[in-house]
């Protein structure tokens, strides 16, 4: 323009020329910005439903009624417009009660996803036809180890210290009689409702996480049983709940949230405490959440 003004070019059309050109080069330009934005929208679409059906098979909502309780299930991820991470959780009603499986793995990403499918898939099959809980477990750390040694390619997960992947699981029967059985790997106590009170079952011996059995010696620890009466509340979650941490890094009070939703239906419950979850976040989780709750019926 300036260039124009000084050699009083104006109006002659080397500067119709030089408009054209400038016109040209913005116009393609926002059509490439538009086309890119566009194709960046429909890769990322395409991500979140290949995320959300990778979701439905690894992480399937349990059903509403399994054998003598009622049971609901919750996955919450941290990370935004994330379906699935390194949280799982299964229930099944097997021929020995109901079975139930909450976990933990260490880690995010695709390795943190294939070790959770890998016990995932162990446990679903394990719990039909082994009666003892200890055996379930072993068969879930066997799959964790062959998953381990598979190798991912050329990228920096291959070159991690084992020892830094691990799985913490606690996995719980519930069979006829009115017991839960659980054995612990290295995960947070469950929490039972019982007349309206909250208990924390901690566990009597600590077991390592899987992946982590080699630098523990000694024989595995027995199933530990405890009373559950018709009536009474069973959660299993993952550390995501009660260590997720609100703006003065105070923790969320898991078991004053249990007890204040006690009336609650299973997933009337589980959608309450997301909620208290979120205003105590402000909205921001800091890690992936999974819980299973559980109603002993009679």
């Amino acid at each position: 323009m300036t260039t124009a003004t000084y050699n009083q070019a104006w109006g002659t059309q080397q500067v119709y020329t030089n408009f054209l050109a400038i016109f040209l080069v913005s116009a393609a330009s926002i059509a490439t910005s538009s086309a890119m934005h566009s194709r960046r929208q429909s890769e990322l679409n395409q991500v979140r439903r290949i995320s959300a059906a990778a979701q439905s098979v690894l992480l399937r909502p349990v059903p509403d009624r399994l054998g003598s309780v009622r049971t609901a299930s919750m996955y919450l991820a941290a990370e935004a417009g994330a379906q699935i991470g390194g949280d799982l959780y299964e229930a099944v009603e097997t021929r020995y009660g109901v079975r139930m499986i909450v976990g933990d793995v260490r880690g995010k990403g695709l390795p943190a996803v294939r070790s959770a499918a890998a016990v995932l898939s162990a446990f679903r099959e394990a719990v039909h036809y082994e009666d003892d809980l200890l055996e379930v477990i072993d068969h879930c750390a066997a799959a964790l180890r062959r998953e381990r040694a598979m190798p991912l390619g050329t990228s920096q997960d291959d070159e991690k210290d084992p020892t830094e992947s691990f799985v913490t699981v606690i996995v719980a029967q519930v069979p006829d009689d009115h017991v839960v059985e659980l054995v612990n790997h290295g995960h947070p106590a469950p929490l039972m409702l019982h007349q309206g009170r909250v208990q924390a079952l901690v566990p009597t011996s600590t077991e390592p996480p899987l992946g982590l059995e080699d630098l523990v010696t000694g024989p595995p620890a027995k199933a530990a049983s405890y009373s559950f009466a018709p009536g009474d509340r069973l959660l299993l979650y993952t550390d995501g709940v009660i260590e997720a941490r609100n703006q003065d890094s105070e923790f969320f009070s898991l078991s004053e949230a249990m007890e204040a939703a006690s009336a609650c239906t299973p997933p009337d419950f589980l959608e309450e405490l997301h909620k208290a979850l979120l205003r105590h976040t402000q909205g921001r989780l800091g890690d992936d959440v999974a819980m299973i709750l559980v109603d002993r019926l009679d």
